[in-house]
């Protein structure tokens, strides 16, 4: 957006920028990789996001892409007019959002004939005539004629889907455009990502799915909207059953909503949930061969970080089934990032989505509070296509089998141990859960983990930032204390730069001065504005509870920008804890050294306690790569100086040893691997924290940005004292959450009170084997592990969490 010019004076951040001359070369490596040399840019150059994997897709990575495309520029879809349709005059203005949606086309539809197909697929044939080994077992099958097993499989696919209704889409996107015009300034896409999309989508035969990521429930609404009015038909959007109400279903399925049959999820081993499973199988095989585009949101709704959904990860299953069925002969997947101001079901204070469905009062309720506030700017990114077969083939190329659980990886370090395994990668398999993944081999469940992953963290990586995400950052883990607005400013344009220069794009432009009074004033409930007598303004952000966790809530936008420098500033920081007893009184931080080999080793122990969806570490990345990326972004931003001795070479001196020490035939046979230049200078490589005068706030910045999460496990290890395992994990859930409360009403760190953080910690204390889960009637129940039930260990468990946090 292009905010009112109000201070001519003020710096231009990025319209106004004059953009610097790219130049860039490509050539073929070694390795198959081509890499691409860019002139350096001072924060100012505005990159082009979403280019998929090179490793794992190389040839999707050339395809449906041109050098142009960076330089199309944006696009708001919100501003319709008399241009978008065949009409011009006086009544076409003011008709021109119901002639504009009119003449949107609808390129697929369902096939006629559906519910035949579907009958007479062999998947339903099979269950009908009990030829399925999950049917044959599952109780007493009476027998039925075939009217009786028609009339189910019809009522099965009517849980699924409706047909669509031309009349009542057209209708809702009127009153949606209308809608979304009174809530938003603007909705922004890059011309050039949509191209990318438009040239897959012509690829014959061959249909998009859209990963995306959910900030809201309005998304589900919002990216099919945008899709139909950019020509690109009218998707499938995959929404929760149990969700809503069964009216607000039928409407939303007449829209082009389908959900999971409740058989599918609630009784798989059923007749009924085989029977429904193989209806949705057929149905999604159909969906695809008819080139209708499907929508799946792998992000939990309305949760604090990113989180792969077990209802994404069901969809994508199916998918992935029907490729392997051989169904299409591929489908081009797109991740999606969305990234909003204030997203509406996060706004003042509801940052937790409601237990009970919804409905259609509730949603004309939500509309009619939605009008009376503001809400910003929105920012949709689409990510370059990619080949799913292509990605099949190489992912099971690359998988490896040299994988170890967190607990034997991290048990030994919290147990004081020395640690040995660090270097291996974690064991995460993530199931789907049951219903549609379960007819899934072991390996394929993984490769749904794995794909769902890589998809999720490229639609966050190439989502944008927004302002009130910037301001917010800024407010809670920089400016806690209050701030003056000059230099408030100054530190929204120097994050603003950090970001760009980490090849993340913002999505706002205009004057400075413009930008942050747009932030404050979304944020007007979290903050207060002082006038005072010099002419400045004092802002202070607000202590309570709602105002704290709001701000935490838009700042989580920040961490997957600067992951690397969090990750190796909370390392950083135990490395400190460590030395705290040795320091004498006078000796500062900035004086002491670290290893190289000290902190790496901090470094993998925090990679591997991390969640990878949270990290948002790509399958084919490693750790241990990944833990050097660390450490030479640490020394790239300027936090860590390389330490050097009078006696040894310095760092920075490039001059060649004696000819005769580099000759690689001289002592052949005694010839190793230790004998290489970096063999030889790792591990003994030192380190100390600069000194320079923003280095300070900037670690204590970074620190803030993990510090959420890494406070959340401190707690919930000091919770184990108060914990009455064996118990239910809900029930261990709502007390451990009700202890985080507690906890944050007597320090005031509100940011740790958050359901999905209590989630995250419950899921890893059970991978790192602190409780044992066990199946139970009304649900899992867990137990404390036998190593973690004495007082000492629990405190060691507690000491090991805390180490990483900056209190």
């Amino acid at each position: 957006m292009a905010l009112t010019q109000r201070d001519s004076a003020a710096r231009i951040l990025l319209a106004e920028e004059k953009l610097l001359q790219r130049k860039m070369k490509t050539w073929p490596s070694g390795f198959g990789v081509k890499l691409e040399i860019i002139t350096p840019f001072l924060g100012k150059y505005r990159p082009f996001m979403g280019r998929c994997c090179q490793t794992c897709t190389p040839k999707s990575w050339q395809s449906s892409f041109h050098k142009h495309l960076p330089s199309l520029g944006f696009h708001n879809v919100l501003q319709v007019t008399e241009e978008d349709t065949r009409y011009r005059g006086w009544l076409v203005r003011r008709l021109c959002y119901l002639l504009a949606i009119l003449e949107w086309k609808v390129d697929s539809e369902t096939p006629r004939d559906l519910q035949e197909r579907i009958f007479c697929s062999k998947r339903v044939q099979d269950v009908m005539s009990l030829e399925v080994p999950q049917a044959r077992g599952a109780g007493s099958v009476l027998s039925k004629s075939p009217a009786q097993w028609r009339s189910e499989v019809l009522s099965i696919l009517g849980q699924i889907q409706s047909p669509l209704s031309l009349f009542i889409l057209r209708l809702c996107s009127w009153a949606l455009l209308r809608l979304l015009n009174h809530m938003f300034l603007n909705l922004l896409l890059h011309k050039g990502q949509l191209e990318m999309v438009r040239r897959a989508a012509q690829t014959p035969d061959v249909p998009l799915v859209f990963l995306s990521t959910c900030k809201s429930r309005l998304d589900g609404l919002l990216l099919p909207f945008l899709l139909f009015s950019q020509g690109l038909g009218v998707p499938r959007v995959t929404w929760e059953y149990q969700a809503f109400t069964p009216s607000l279903r039928a409407l939303l399925s007449r829209l082009g909503g389908v959900f999971l049959p409740p058989g599918a999820e609630h009784a798989p081993d059923g007749e009924r949930g085989v029977l429904s499973r193989a209806i949705l199988t057929s149905y999604v095989e159909e969906l695809l061969k008819s080139r209708q585009h499907l929508v799946i949101f792998l992000e939990e709704p309305i949760s604090g970080e990113p989180r792969l959904s077990a209802p994404g990860g069901e969809w994508l299953a199916l998918v992935l089934g029907a490729v392997h069925a051989r169904a299409v002969p591929d489908v081009m997947l797109v991740p999606v990032g969305i990234a909003y101001d204030v997203a509406p079901s996060a706004s003042r204070g509801g940052l937790s989505g409601s237990a009970q469905p919804l409905g259609l009062w509730s949603c004309l309720l939500a509309v009619r509070r939605a009008l009376g506030q503001e809400f910003g700017c929105v920012r949709m990114d689409f990510a370059q296509p990619f080949s799913l077969q292509e990605y099949t083939a190489n992912s099971l190329f690359r998988q490896s089998c040299s994988r170890k659980s967190l607990e034997q990886l991290l048990l030994p370090v919290i147990l004081g141990k020395s640690p040995d395994l660090l270097d291996w990668e974690k064991s995460e398999e993530w199931y789907p859960g049951l219903g549609a993944a379960a007819e899934l081999k072991a390996d394929e469940r993984m490769l749904v983990g794995r794909l769902g992953l890589h998809s999720l963290s490229a639609g966050v990586s190439c989502s944008a930032v927004m302002a009130v995400a910037i301001m917010s950052a800024l407010l809670l883990h920089k400016h806690r204390e209050g701030v003056f607005l000059s230099r408030l400013m100054s530190d929204f344009s120097w994050l603003v730069e950090e970001t760009l220069l980490r090849n993340h794009d913002v999505g706002f432009s205009g004057q400075l001065r413009d930008l942050v009074l747009h932030a404050l004033s979304l944020l007007r409930g979290c903050v207060s504005l002082h006038r005072l007598s010099c002419g400045d303004i004092l802002v202070a952000p607000r202590e309570t509870e709602a105002a704290v966790r709001e701000l935490s809530w838009h700042s989580t936008a920040l961490l997957p920008v600067f992951m690397c420098e969090a990750v190796g500033a909370c390392a950083i920081n135990a490395l400190l804890v460590e030395m705290l007893p040795f320091l004498g009184p006078a000796e500062l931080p900035a004086a002491v050294v670290l290893s190289q080999e000290e902190l790496r080793r901090k470094t993998l122990v925090l990679l591997q306690l991390l969640p990878r969806d949270v990290l948002l570490l790509q399958p084919c990345q490693s750790v241990s790569c990944y833990s050097q990326e660390v450490l030479d972004k640490l020394i790239q931003c300027g936090l860590l100086v390389a330490e050097e001795t009078p006696s040894e070479r310095p760092a920075c001196d490039t001059a060649r040893r004696r000819f005769s020490q580099k000759l690689l035939w001289k002592e052949m046979e005694d010839f190793n691997d230790s004998d290489s230049d970096y063999d030889e200078d790792t591990g003994k490589r030192c380190f100390k924290i600069s000194q320079l005068d923003n280095c300070p706030d900037f670690f204590l910045f970074l620190c803030g940005l993990l510090g959420p999460l890494l406070k959340t496990f401190e707690r919930a290890a000091a919770f184990l004292v108060e914990s009455g395992c064996p118990e239910l994990e809900l029930e261990y859930v709502e007390k451990l959450q009700r202890f985080l409360v507690r906890k944050a009403r007597e320090d005031g760190s509100f940011v740790c009170a958050n359901r999905s953080l209590a989630l995250s910690s419950v899921r890893t204390f059970k991978e790192l084997g602190v409780l044992r889960e066990q199946p139970g009637p009304a649900g899992p129940i867990l137990h404390l592990s036998e190593t973690f039930s004495t007082k000492g260990n629990q405190e060691r468990l507690e000491k090991f969490m805390g180490q990483f946090t900056s209190s």
